[in-house]
């Protein structure tokens, strides 16, 4: 027998892929190869030819890597260069980009921006996988760095931001990045994010800029304001000054309805317990005093907190006769806060709402008012207003036909006095 061993079998011919892993690394130590050769694209187009910009960089998906250079890609075409760690420019000696955001002109104008953004939007169209990339890792880690920047480059990229997010370019969790310490003790945040929401809106409509934040987890406006200024004075105060009064109003009504989650839920717990009405009402002043909302919204909260705690399983006869008394029951709460016609109007159209909803009391509607009205929580001035103009559209002619005998007794009621 012959001693020496079989040759193995080798592959000729065979090309050998590299792993996902080691081209990713490997890449790492390329991008300034990928810039120069992006470069050779843009140098050839005029400065202020967009639609030839948008075509190149088309053409160059075609030949460069734009997926393994993606972070790269975006940082020459948005900040004018490479990053190397920590925010600073590449020092290899290349120039800024022939395409960059940057070169809008000065003073920064969003008319002008909307320009580069349509060719960022028609590059990102035709290579769609560059999206995940852009608002997952290239614009969060650039708004991280955005304090290295002089105040008008900040300006370019803020704005750009909000127009990349208000065309559905990039998705606003970008924002987190915002909320980093070193961002916000010098007002870097509170900026940057002022200007964002100026572009949006010039796209946009404040409901779409609400859906846009809820779905990005944004949740809270004062993340980005400085530590010693987090009060809903200072937020009301510098977006009307930005004249982004919407902002403001949005997060101020969105502070009222957690308030009034608040309210209802704790009123519930309160009457399910049979807490004493004095000890309800000043629970409730109490609450006011520490997150105050209109009044015409604490006595709808009121009421919807009210009723949360009534018991309705009664047989269907016995329903209507149950609310009264249970109406009758809290009006000693319900009294210390109907302080005006506004709010008694307010209350009447609560209760007219609350009664369409629930059919089984809806023929008890004229019942309950008179009892609001005997126990002083609205007088006969609001029902008789709110008989003439003031009702709601829900089931607006039947309440209001319903209603008619008691109106008509109130009306006769001060005309006689007025005689008298």
């Amino acid at each position: 027998m012959s001693t020496t061993s079989a040759a193995k079998p080798s592959l000729q011919g065979v090309r050998i892929k590299a792993r996902k892993g080691a081209v990713k690394a490997h890449a790492k130590h390329e991008p300034t190869v990928f810039r120069d050769q992006l470069y050779k694209h843009l140098e050839t187009v005029q400065e202020d030819d967009f639609d030839s910009f948008a075509t190149k960089l088309v053409q160059a998906g075609s030949t460069l890597e734009f997926l393994k250079y993606a972070d790269a890609l975006f940082e020459i075409v948005l900040v004018g260069g490479l990053l190397q760690p920590g925010g600073s420019y590449v020092d290899d000696g290349a120039p800024v980009s022939p395409f960059t955001i940057f070169n809008a002109k000065d003073p920064v104008q969003v008319e002008d921006l909307k320009k580069y953004i349509e060719v960022l939007n028609k590059l990102i169209r035709r290579y769609k996988y560059l999206q995940r990339p852009l608002e997952e890792s290239a614009l969060p880690g650039l708004l991280q760095y955005i304090h290295r920047w002089s105040a008008v480059q900040k300006d370019k990229l803020a704005l750009a931001t909000g127009l990349l997010i208000a065309q559905g370019l990039a998705n606003a969790s970008c924002l987190q990045s915002l909320t980093k310490d070193h961002l916000i003790k010098d007002n870097v945040s509170l900026t940057v994010v002022t200007l964002i929401f100026r572009a949006y809106l010039s796209e946009q409509s404040m409901d779409h800029l609400a859906g846009t934040l809820k779905r990005a987890g944004i949740r809270d406006l004062l993340l980005f304001f400085p530590t010693n200024k987090r009060t809903a004075k200072d937020l009301e105060d510098h977006f009307k000054k930005e004249n982004l009064g919407p902002v403001a109003e949005w997060w101020l009504k969105k502070q009222y309805a957690a308030v009034k989650d608040s309210i209802v839920r704790d009123l519930k717990d309160l009457c399910e317990r049979e807490e004493p009405p004095e000890q309800i009402v000043e629970a409730i002043k109490t609450r006011q005093e520490e997150s105050p909302i209109p009044e015409s919204e604490l006595i709808q909260c009121i009421w919807q907190g009210l009723m949360a705690s009534v018991d309705w399983s009664a047989r269907p006869d016995q329903i209507e006769g149950l609310a009264l008394r249970e109406v009758g029951k809290y009006t000693s709460v319900l009294q210390p806060f109907c302080n005006g016609a506004k709010t008694e109007v307010t209350l009447i159209n609560v209760v007219q709402v609350y009664c369409y909803e629930d059919t089984r009391i809806i023929k008890a509607f004229p019942q309950i008012l008179k009892v609001l009205y005997n126990k002083d929580c609205i007088s006969d001035q609001a029902i008789i207003y709110w008989h003439q103009k003031g009702s709601r559209p829900q089931g607006r002619q039947h309440f209001l036909k319903s209603t008619e005998a008691l109106v008509k007794f109130l009306q006769e009621d001060d005309d006689s006095e007025e005689e008298d």
